[in-house]
């Protein structure tokens, strides 16, 4: 599996980006799929997770009512919408492909992970 990770830029506070994760070589249409990120001299941290029916979304409290995660089965594609970004959110952003059809908030459940998309949110 190969998934490439697109979406991410400059933006200001207060503005949105959309995330886009699209998988190739192998479907994860079963998989449970997540979001992560990673701040320069941080551990990479859980952002959000969907399940493999597009059900069981999970969100860490920091991007609860800001952000939101969606997927299209039929493309293959895991998205993150980002709204009212804070410049707190700025990191790398990794899309990732759980083991299971549930994603979670731990990075070792997951098996296939994309190169990342830098998000960077000016004060």
């Amino acid at each position: 599996v190969q998934l490439q990770a697109s979406g991410g830029g400059l933006v200001q506070a207060g503005g949105s980006l959309k995330l886009s994760c699209e998988a190739s070589r192998r479907t994860v249409s079963n998989n449970g799929m997540g979001w992560f990120r990673q701040a320069p001299g941080n551990e990479r941290e859980f952002v959000a997770s969907i399940g493999w029916n597009g059900g069981n979304e999970y969100y860490s409290e920091s991007v609860k009512g800001r952000f939101t995660i969606s997927r299209d089965r039929a493309k293959d594609t895991v998205y993150l919408q980002m709204n009212n970004l804070k410049p707190e959110d700025t990191a790398v952003y990794y899309c990732a492909a759980s083991r299971g059809a549930i994603g979670t908030t731990t990075t070792s459940s997951y098996r296939y992970w994309g190169q990342g998309t830098q998000v960077t949110v000016s004060s």
